[in-house]
């Protein structure tokens, strides 16, 4: 297992669309990169903490390749929005993608190297080591699950999409 930690708004929807992804073992809704320790929702929702909303990964890259979770990533985020998706504004939904291991790191710019190709204004997807992590509380975790009407800035169509990705590897088999 491998993990992968990724930020594009609330993290209620991208949970939610991470979930749908097969290969994907686990997902934790909690907070990543800020400057105090152990953050609640109150304060990360200030602004003020550095923290942004992300999603702990966990896949099993014999399923699934980071490359094609990114990809997949890609469709439900704008990535030249600075701070914002959807209604989601403050850099607490920044966009963004933390990784772990350094070989991730080559991976991860090239795929970014290669989206940017495919916009003219610039990517603004923060990439970067992860700092730290801090699981948020237990009413966040799988709050669309619990709340299926739920506000979410990824519309539906999207949530298809990637649920009807296979894997290479699957494709293989």
């Amino acid at each position: 297992m491998k993990d992968i930690y990724l930020a594009g708004g609330c993290f209620w929807g991208v949970q939610r669309a991470i979930n749908l992804i097969k290969g994907v073992e686990k997902t934790v809704v909690g907070y990543a990169n800020g400057t105090v320790q152990s953050p609640t929702y109150e304060m990360v929702k200030t602004g003020q903490t550095n923290f942004v909303e992300a999603v702990l990964v966990r896949y099993d890259e014999k399923i699934i390749y980071l490359e094609e979770i990114l990809e997949l990533f890609f469709i439900f985020i704008d990535p030249t929005s600075l701070n914002k998706q959807g209604n989601d504004k403050g850099t607490q939904y920044r966009t963004g993608i933390y990784y772990l291991n350094n070989e991730d790191e080559l991976v991860i710019a090239q795929k970014l190297h290669n989206l940017q190709t495919k916009y003219q204004l610039p990517i603004m997807v923060e990439f970067m080591k992860l700092k730290n992590f801090y699981t948020a509380e237990d009413y966040h975790q799988k709050y669309l699950e619990k709340n299926p009407n739920g506000y979410c800035h990824i519309s539906s169509d999207k949530y298809e999409e990637i649920s009807q990705y296979i894997p290479i590897q699957l494709k293989k088999q």
